[in-house]
C-alpha cells in the first residue's frame, strides 16, 4: 500500500460532503438534451452520470450490504456469479455463464466503435470477519483443507461488484453518450490467481468480441474515500505461492542424536532464504521471500518426521522471479545436506502465480486526466507500485492495453488520524477489520468507472 500522505485542508473541510462535492464542480441548470448522436460536453456528460447514480444508489447500497454479508470462497462463487449474471441480463446484456468455472460474460452492443472490456472480480478470502457491522458476515465454511473457516470479503471485492452493477446501469441509462461493444465480465478466483487464467483458456478472448481496452478498480484501503489513486506502468508484482515439505527423521524429543530433525532444518531455511533479498538480490530490484505458514510435529517430546512451509515469493522482474524460485530449492536442498537429511520436496505454485500487472500508459493518462477533470485535480493522485498482486494482469500479457486504478474508502478523519500517529494505524485489506465505507465508496467508483469507459466510446 502507498506511504501514508497528507491530507489537506480543503479535502478535510469538504470531508463530509463527498457527492456535493462533485456535483457543484459542474454546472447546475436544466437537463443537458444529448439525443442528437453529437458529442456531449464533458460537464453535462458528467451531470448525466451523475443524475443516474442518484437514482439507482439506494438500490446499490442495498446491493453492496447483501453481497457483504453473502460472501463466496474462491472457486465457489455460485451465487454471486448468478446475481452478477442476473443484472447483466436485466439491463439487455447477452450473457454467458459458467466461462473459467463461475465466470460470467455480457456483451452488449451499440453501433460500432470501440470494444471496451470492464472487470469486477467475485471471490472472498477466509477470514472471519470483526468489523462488527450490521451487515457483516457471519458465513463459515469447510475450506480445501476441510478446516471450519470464516469467510469475508476483506479485500473489497463487494464494492468491486457492486460498481461493476452500477456502471452497467449507468452506460445502458445513456445508451445515446457512446458507442461500440461493452464486454462486461465477473472473474472467479482472484484472491487464488486462477480466475484470469480460467476464463482466458476458456475462450474469454476467442468465443466473445476481443476487447480493445479494459478496465478495473480496486479498493485502497490507505486512501480516502472520494478520492482515486493510479500507477502509470507497473502497479502491481509477479506472485508466486511455493510448498516446501522439509523431511526428517522422527523420534524421542529426549533423544535427538537418534533422529534428524527436521524442525531444525526449517529454522535454518527460514534464516538463511533472508539472504535471498538482502544479499543475492539488487537492493534496487524489489523482492520479497516471507514464509507465512510452518507445521510440525504434535507433541513437546516428539520430534516430527516432516515440516510442511508455506512461502509468498514477490518480485517485480522475470530475472528476480527466476532467481528468487532456484534459490529456494537451492538453500532447501543445502540445508537439509548440511543435516543429513533426505532432499526437501519444493513444489512452485504455476496455477497459481500471478504476473506482475503494468497499466498501459497511454491509457493510463487519458484515464488519470480524465478523473482529475471530472472529480477534481487534488483528488486524483499518482501512486507508487506495491508488492501486492492482481491477476487482471494476465489480460494485457495478452496484448489488450489494460489499465487498473485505485478507489479511496476510508473515512477523511481516520486516514489524517493514522498519518498523525502510528498507533491509530489503519487496517489493511486482507483485514478482519477492513471495510468501504459504503455510500461515497459506490458513488466515486461508479462515477469513475462510467466516464472512463465512456471517454474510450465516447460519440464523435
Amino acid at each position: 500500500m502507498p506511504a501514508k500522505g497528507r491530507i489537506n485542508r480543503f479535502f478535510l473541510r469538504n470531508a463530509l460532503f463527498p457527492l456535493a462535492g462533485l456535483v457543484l464542480a459542474v454546472p447546475t441548470g436544466p437537463e443537458p438534451r444529448a439525443d442528437d448522436g453529437r458529442t456531449t460536453p464533458l460537464k453535462e456528460r458528467t451531470v448525466l452520470v451523475q443524475k443516474r447514480i442518484a437514482a439507482e444508489f439506494d438500490d446499490l447500497l442495498t446491493l453492496y450490504k447483501h453481497l457483504h454479508s453473502h460472501p463466496e470462497l474462491s472457486l465457489h462463487e455460485v451465487q454471486s456469479a448468478a446475481r452478477m449474471a442476473k443484472e447483466l441480463k436485466d439491463l439487455g446484456f447477452t450473457v454467458t455463464e459458467k466461462v473459467g468455472g463461475t465466470g460470467v460474460v455480457g456483451v452488449l452492443k451499440n453501433g460500432d466503435g470501440p470494444t471496451v472490456l470492464v472487470r469486477t472480480d467475485l471471490d472472498a478470502l477466509p477470514v472471519t470477519e470483526a468489523t462488527d457491522l450490521p451487515y457483516a458476515s457471519k458465513v463459515r465454511v469447510r475450506d480445501a483443507n476441510d478446516n471450519e473457516v470464516g469467510v469475508m470479503h476483506a479485500c473489497g471485492h463487494d464494492m468491486h461488484m457492486t460498481c461493476f452493477v452500477g456502471t452497467a446501469r449507468v452506460l445502458t441509462a445513456l445508451k445515446n453518450q457512446w458507442h461500440g461493444t461493452l464486454v462486461f465480465i465477473a472473474q472467479p478466483a482472484e484472491e487464488v490467481g486462477m480466475g484470469a487464467k480460467a476464463m482466458l483458456k476458456d475462450g474469454l478472448f476467442t468465443r466473445f468480441p476481443r476487447p480493445d481496452y479494459a478496465l478495473a478498480l480496486h479498493c485502497d484501503a490507505t486512501r480516502p474515500y472520494s478520492t482515486l489513486g493510479y500507477t502509470d506502468g507497473l502497479a502491481l508484482a509477479n506472485v508466486d505461492s511455493v510448498d516446501i515439505l522439509v523431511r526428517g527423521k522422527g523420534g524421542h524429543g529426549a533423544a535427538p542424536h537418534t533422529t534428524i530433525d527436521p524442525i531444525v532444518i526449517s529454522a535454518r531455511i527460514v534464516l538463511d532464504l533472508q539472504t535471498l533479498v538482502s544479499r543475492e538480490t539488487n537492493p534496487t530490484d524489489p523482492a520479497v521471500v516471507t514464509v507465512g505458514s510452518i507445521h510440525g510435529g504434535a507433541k513437546h517430546n516428539v520430534i516430527p518426521s516432516e515440516v510442511k512451509m508455506q512461502l509468498t515469493v514477490r518480485s517485480t522482474k522475470d530475472a528476480v522471479r527466476k532467481h528468487l524460485l532456484e534459490g529456494i530449492q537451492r538453500i532447501a536442498k543445502a540445508a537439509a545436506e548440511g543435516a543429513g537429511a533426505p532432499e526437501p520436496v519444493v513444489t512452485i505454485d504455476t496455477e497459481g502465480f500471478t504476473p506482475a500487472l503494468l497499466n498501459d500508459s497511454k491509457l493510463a493518462q487519458k484515464t488519470a486526466s480524465l478523473f482529475k477533470e471530472v472529480i477534481g485535480e487534488d483528488k486524483v493522485q499518482e501512486r507508487p507500485a506495491v508488492m501486492g498482486g492482481e491477476d487482471f494482469a494476465r489480460y494485457g500479457k495478452e496484448g489488450v492495453p489494460i489499465f487498473l486504478f485505485w478507489l479511496g474508502t476510508v473515512a477523511p478523519d481516520r486516514v489524517a488520524e493514522a498519518a498523525r500517529d502510528e498507533a491509530k494505524a489503519l487496517p489493511s485489506l486482507h483485514s478482519d477489520q477492513y471495510h468501504p465505507i459504503p455510500g461515497p465508496s459506490i458513488k466515486t467508483g461508479v462515477l469513475a468507472m462510467s466516464m472512463a469507459v465512456m471517454n474510450l466510446m465516447a460519440k464523435k
